[in-house]
């Protein structure tokens, strides 16, 4: 260990780098589907997540477009007419 200790103490990161190196092929198979189902579970969840908030942002879009549709009838009501200027049509009760 001696001839690896030159200060910077990079004789244990190499050491389990090493190990790390030789272990793999046996530890690999062994944590690798769990690993796997660990990545998917992620995933889904990141999915829903996701889906819950699109979710979210369309009811509150909807919500918002409900209070100004509320809101520009109101002004109708006010003014007593179209909202725009324009008149109502009186030929539909002829």
């Amino acid at each position: 260990m001696a001839a690896l200790d030159n200060g910077f103490k990079i004789g244990t990161p190499l050491l389990i780098g090493v190990g790390a190196l030789v272990l793999a092929p046996l530890i690999i198979p062994v944590v690798g589907p769990v690993v796997k189902l660990l990545v998917k579970a992620t995933i889904k969840g990141g999915f829903v997540f996701i889906q819950k908030g699109r979710e979210l942002i369309s009811e509150a879009a909807e919500t918002l477009e409900d209070i100004t549709a509320e809101v520009k009838a109101e002004l109708i009501a006010e003014r007593g007419g179209p909202a725009d200027g324009a008149q109502p049509d009186q030929s539909a009760g002829t």
